[in-house]
């Protein structure tokens, strides 16, 4: 069981709102997307409580993708209280995930 929130338009702007919000942006047929999704849980895990954790489908939310600039996958957007802190593009460390995480809510 996925300990990530799937995030759709209908959703999306409730779940970020408030708090952090770690967004995957990603797709079934994307390699790297499923390299990172132990990451993922790992970080969900840890940061129970602190940080949500969201998945959106690019090709089931091509808006959400074309609203935040999303051209490459797997990109994740940090975002506190509905405002991007921080984004990556590829392949991230847990550890660069970490430090951006604590960064924000340090």
């Amino acid at each position: 069981m996925s300990t990530a929130t799937e995030l759709t338009s209908e959703n999306f702007d409730s779940v970020i709102s408030q708090g952090l919000t770690l967004v995957d942006f990603w797709a079934e047929w994307c390699g790297p997307c499923k390299m990172m999704n132990p990451v993922l849980e790992e970080i969900a895990k840890e940061y129970d409580g602190k940080v949500t954790v969201g998945k959106v489908n690019v090709d089931n939310e091509g808006e959400l993708a074309v609203k935040f600039n999303v051209s490459s996958i797997p990109t994740l957007l940090l975002i506190k209280d509905g405002e991007v802190q921080n984004q990556f593009v590829g392949v991230t460390s847990k550890g660069d995930l970490k430090k951006a995480i604590d960064a924000v809510t340090a």
